[in-house]
């Protein structure tokens, strides 16, 4: 893997920087795990949303196009969410018909989503995860801590590949430098052939100058990095993919971008004063 090439992170003063980005700035990758564990000890996560993605269910339910359908009688298929915190969209995908690991780097996190689970199964939110369900019925979740990239987590749960990957809230986490191994680990973790990685791609609101987290992003950043996993990525004074690096010929386990669209629904998040959606949903294959 290379590191980022012509890209700094900025440096805003300290004093005009908001919770988040002071809690990372200047500090490496490598940092960032025990950093957002400190941050679920004190019990502040602004990011969490309280409830599952509906992008995410209105894209399996009504494009099952995109998506290699199930065989009567053969295993189930298997899902991931990376950065699961509490568990949300776990749950959802189990509702759907997924066999779902939820790995977060924190404990913290992964006891929580522990805790959304039983209290959805004693009846909190239970009628909307219910409404998901259909013929296959639920599948199994798997909850396991550990960091992203490397392996052991793999080893506790016994799985190598994941027929869809969710990723919301988890790319924009990561620092520019750290692009490259997110796209070739997501590319590697993703089943051959048939591997379907969604992207809830947020904040595309924000300016992918100011820094992060979390880092603005634009739909450039996820085609330039994903088309080159592991790869050098140049970038312009705006913070985005230079233009020649978005269009130039994928490399070794690229993926494809089959589609991208706007949900019709989404988080408070992803709409903008007006109630105006603005978040896109892109899936990825090999």
């Amino acid at each position: 893997m290379s590191v980022m090439g012509d890209q700094t992170s900025p440096t805003p003063t300290q004093e005009g920087m908001g919770r988040l980005q002071s809690t990372f700035h200047g500090s490496t990758l490598n940092d960032h795990g025990e950093k957002w564990d400190a941050l679920w000890k004190e019990s502040y996560t602004p990011w969490d949303r309280g409830g599952p993605s509906l992008a995410l269910a209105e894209l399996i339910r009504e494009k099952p196009e995109l998506f290699p359908a199930h065989e009567k009688g053969a295993r189930r298929k298997t899902a991931l969410v990376p950065g699961c915190g509490r568990g949300y969209d776990v749950l959802l995908l189990s509702a759907l018909g997924y066999d779902v690991v939820g790995m977060d780097y924190s404990a913290v996190a992964v006891r929580e989503a522990a805790l959304t689970e039983r209290r959805v199964l004693e009846g909190r939110d239970k009628e909307l995860y219910d409404s998901f369900v259909g013929d296959e019925g639920r599948g199994a979740i798997s909850w396991t801590e550990g960091d992203f990239y490397e392996d052991a987590w793999m080893v506790i749960v016994s799985r190598m590949h994941y027929d869809l990957i969710f990723d919301y809230t988890f790319f924009c986490a990561m620092p520019p430098e750290g692009r490259p191994r997110w796209a070739e680990r997501m590319s590697a973790l993703l089943t051959p052939d048939t591997g379907r990685l969604v992207c809830l791609e947020w904040p595309l609101h924000k300016d992918a100058s100011e820094g992060g987290p979390p880092w603005g992003l634009a739909a450039e950043t996820y085609v330039a990095h994903l088309t080159h996993p592991g790869e050098e990525i140049r970038y312009g004074d705006n913070g985005k993919p230079l233009a020649e690096e978005v269009e130039r010929a994928p490399t070794e386990g690229a993926l494809k971008r089959l589609t991208r669209f706007q949900p019709r629904r989404t988080h408070k998040a992803g709409q903008d004063g007006d109630g105006k959606i603005i978040d896109f949903v892109s899936i990825w294959g090999h």
